[in-house]
């Protein structure tokens, strides 16, 4: 099986930025797809950025401009770099990792923007 490990959650105002990693381990061999995803209270799991083995990025259009998802393949990793937060993004991001038989997910970094 493979493990992520999740780091960077925490609380900042609004405007501000945090950066957020997981790495993984284990059985993976090789890693296709990487992407952040995110749930927010009362509301559905949203897909937020992915980056392919490739490096194509795609992100969801409310944070365009602000976010950048990154991967270092040697290190099996991958970033999310977010930058002027507003309070909506306030949520639990999770880091998945998608591979031939495998569908990882992290255990969850709790990221609040409040003034």
């Amino acid at each position: 099986q493979v493990q992520l490990v999740e780091s960077g959650g925490g609380l900042v105002q609004p405007g501000g930025s945090l950066r957020l990693s997981c790495t993984a381990s284990g059985s993976i061999f090789s890693i296709n797809i990487m992407a952040w995803y995110r749930q927010a209270p009362g509301k559905q799991r949203e897909l937020v950025a992915s980056i392919s083995s490739g490096g194509r990025t795609d992100y969801v259009d409310s944070v365009k401009g602000r976010f950048t998802i990154s991967r270092d393949n040697a290190k099996n990793t991958v970033y999310l770099q977010m930058n002027s937060l507003k309070p909506e993004d306030t949520a639990v991001y999770l880091c998945n990792v998608r591979s031939i038989g495998v569908n990882a997910w992290g255990q969850g970094a709790q990221v609040t923007v409040s003034s």
